[in-house]
């Protein structure tokens, strides 16, 4: 089954909204990549500042105290009050002098050196005084810093929450107006066929479908032109063959009554079948000329019920097909349509023509009609694989068999129903049956939509 094509809106709302969102993240994430810099620019000048200001202190301090053995402890500045950022003083030794009230007692696993020296835990700032006999490492908990890092990151991370729908509101917004035009020039040619070449035309088109339009009215102008000349070519053949066949139709008819037994009136037989075919044909041709046309609905409601049963009779009156149809259809039921008498008339009879050419001779012809309008016209005979069965609409296209036929009848009968606004559908097995062949037509009614019909315009 082929698969449904997506739409180029959809495409276009999905495309941008991903690559609006991708830019966006990567933009946060290169503002993130910049702010952990900044960041840490910030806090190594706190460090360096804290270091710059302790130094003379501590030493001062040390200067003027007698040392007890031990390292000394800073009080805290207020009882409960956390301290970012913890120091150690220590001598050329690595044995600490001083240490901040929450610094630990051990030593920084730092170098002893000066410079920046980072922790699993700390980023450690090391300087020196007094000729390089006293180091004082100044210690910043990365915790600090990865939790502001972390506030920035959601910071510039949460508006993506609000600005992912209304993204796909905007782009949707804006593709649909965009695309506007373009979608009424889709359903402009979408409905050009071939009983509808009429100039797309239409106003407010962007300048880049204005030469598209110019194109496809040239076109459309062009394949008109051809489709009524090939009509025109048809019916004007068909009609002026009618008179100079029937005529020789007849004389040969003449000729076959006057000659006795023999070669000469075998051979007058075979001209009048083939001038008989070729009567049939040139019907044939002038019937789809009427077809292509355009003829088909009517402005007046007529009850098809008693065409058909018209139809019917003619064929149950002719002497080749004395008992082989039948009609079906529910007591007094009317089946009022805005259709074309003749035309229907043509699409019925081309039908039953058909039933009675391939159908199997023992099997009768049933013509159906149900509550619900659907038209039926079985036959019997073999099963057609479905592949063949989408062949046979085709013009001139005619079925394994060995029936006097055209291949005409089933495409008049498409041709006429489309231009009445029907479906017309192809069965074979026939319903509630194993073999068979069965056509069923749905006429639309007054207050019935335009219908989909089946099978392809010519």
């Amino acid at each position: 089954m082929r698969a449904k094509p997506s739409s180029m809106t959809r495409r276009l709302i999905v495309g941008l909204t991903v690559a609006t969102m991708l830019f966006w993240i990567a933009a946060v994430a290169a503002g993130a990549l910049v702010m952990r810099g900044e960041f840490d620019e910030v806090f190594d000048s706190a460090l360096q500042q804290t270091s710059d200001r302790l130094m003379p202190l501590l030493v001062e301090d040390l200067m003027s105290q007698t040392s007890d053995g031990g390292p000394r402890q800073t009080l805290a500045s207020s009882a409960g009050s956390e301290s970012y950022l913890t120091y150690q003083l220590r001598d050329q030794s690595g044995q600490v002098l001083v240490h901040s009230h929450d610094a630990p007692a051990e030593p920084f696993d730092v170098p002893l050196q000066a410079g920046y020296f980072t922790t699993p835990n700390h980023r450690v700032l090391t300087t020196e005084s007094v000729s390089g006999s006293l180091f004082l490492q100044v210690a910043d908990p990365l915790f600090h810093r990865r939790e502001a890092m972390a506030e920035t990151a959601a910071a510039l991370f949460l508006p993506l929450v609000p600005l992912v729908p209304l993204s796909v509101l905007a782009i949707w917004w804006i593709v649909r107006r965009t695309l506007a035009p373009l979608d009424r020039f889709r359903e402009a040619i979408s409905t050009r066929d071939g009983g509808n070449l009429a100039p797309v035309a239409l106003a407010g088109l962007p300048a880049e479908l204005r030469d598209m339009e110019s194109s496809v009215d040239r076109l459309l102008d062009r394949l008109r032109a051809a489709l009524e000349s090939e009509r025109e070519f048809a019916a004007n053949s068909a009609h002026e063959l009618r008179t100079p066949i029937a005529g020789a139709l007849a004389q040969t008819q003449r000729l076959v009554r006057e000659l006795s037994e023999g070669p000469v009136k075998t051979r007058a037989r075979e001209v009048e079948a083939s001038l008989a075919n070729l009567s049939r044909l040139t019907e044939k041709l002038l019937q789809m000329a009427r077809a292509d046309s355009g003829i088909g609905m009517s402005d007046v409601e007529a009850d098809l019920v008693p065409i058909i049963k018209l139809v019917v009779e003619e064929f149950q009156r002719m002497r080749a097909y004395v008992g082989r149809l039948q009609f079906d259809a529910p007591k007094g039921l009317s089946m009022m349509r805005r259709i074309d008498v003749d035309a229907f008339g043509i699409v019925l009879r081309n039908l039953i023509e058909n039933a009675l050419f391939h159908g199997a001779e023992e099997t009768p012809v049933i013509v159906a009609l149900s509550e619900a309008g659907v038209i039926t016209v079985a036959n019997g005979g073999q099963v057609i694989p479905a592949e063949q069965l989408t062949d046979l609409v085709k013009r001139f296209r005619r079925g394994r068999t060995g029936a006097a036929g055209s291949g005409l009848g089933l495409a008049i009968a498409i041709s006429f129903v489309k231009t009445m606004d029907g479906t017309i559908e192809f069965r074979s097995p026939a319903t509630g049956r194993v073999d068979g062949f069965e056509v069923a037509i749905r006429l639309p009614s007054a207050s019935d939509t335009r219908a989909s019909p089946i099978g392809d315009r010519p």
